[in-house]
């Protein structure tokens, strides 16, 4: 059952060393997020599922443990969903051979940088509180698949937790990855709004075609979290809303 939820934008500037000088001008979004993973701490899940954007078009699971890095940016940084655990031996001892050989196969593959952000911030604010997952959701990936993902997700036993990662529009000033559209700050706001009431209907409901358009990296994760609340009574709370550098960024809490 899905017990609580952080919701955090997952740009590669949170990370002050790829941000370097401009690192600053996000200090109020790094610390909306340090409190969003406040709350799944306080939910003491069993388990706690990273979402974000995948690299391919399909789903993509890594393993307690799996590596990404930020020199794709220009900086030797190397971070873990999750502290580490032990070799691949000791984890042999425990989970048996065949589960190790799977977990090696897609420990190898690094994590995308989405979810690369998100052990960053896992790593930043010491979490210790439960084994972590991570799911790369793929930009093909439909509405209706999105929300049985995060159903499958939150099926599993005991208490369940999640931080789901994603970028609202990239389109909201000339300047801007995507460039200036129109339709993205009503987008944004309606994404906004939602997340900060834990409006599952309303994630469920965002155009997939219009978010591939506005680039919007965030939308398969947030429709897993809808899967995830549907029989839920989480309550949401809306912590950051701005678009520097004309992207979106949003976080809020589920609990």
């Amino acid at each position: 059952m899905l017990v609580a939820a952080a919701v955090c934008p997952c740009p590669p500037l949170l990370v002050p060393e790829v941000a370097a000088g401009a690192a600053p001008e996000l200090d109020a979004a790094r610390a909306a997020c340090a409190d969003a993973l406040g709350v799944l701490a306080a939910a003491r899940p069993d388990r706690l599922v990273v979402v974000g954007p995948g690299d391919g078009a399909g789903l993509e699971a890594y393993p307690h443990g799996a590596r990404g890095s930020f020199r794709g940016f220009g900086v030797d940084l190397e971070v873990s969903l999750g502290p580490d655990r032990g070799t691949q031996a000791e984890r042999a001892e425990s989970v048996g051979t065949e589960s190790v050989r799977t977990e090696s196969e897609r420990t190898e593959a690094e994590l995308p940088y989405g979810l690369a952000v998100g052990a960053w911030l896992l790593g930043r604010t010491g979490w210790a509180d439960a084994p972590v997952e991570g799911i790369g959701v793929g930009e093909d990936l439909s509405a209706e698949r999105c929300a049985a993902i995060g159903r499958d997700t939150a099926a599993r036993a005991g208490r369940v937790a999640m931080l789901v990662l994603g970028d609202a529009s990239a389109c909201r000033t000339l300047k801007a990855p995507g460039y200036l559209d129109e339709r993205a700050a009503p987008f944004d706001a309606e994404a906004g709004r939602a997340l900060g009431a834990a409006d599952v209907a309303a994630l469920a409901a965002l155009d997939v075609a219009l978010a591939r358009e506005l680039k919007v990296s965030g939308r398969g994760p947030w429709q897993v979290l809808a899967g995830a609340a549907e029989d839920t009574d989480l309550a949401g709370a809306l912590l950051y809303e701005d678009a520097p550098y004309g992207v979106g960024y949003i976080a809020a809490t589920w609990s």
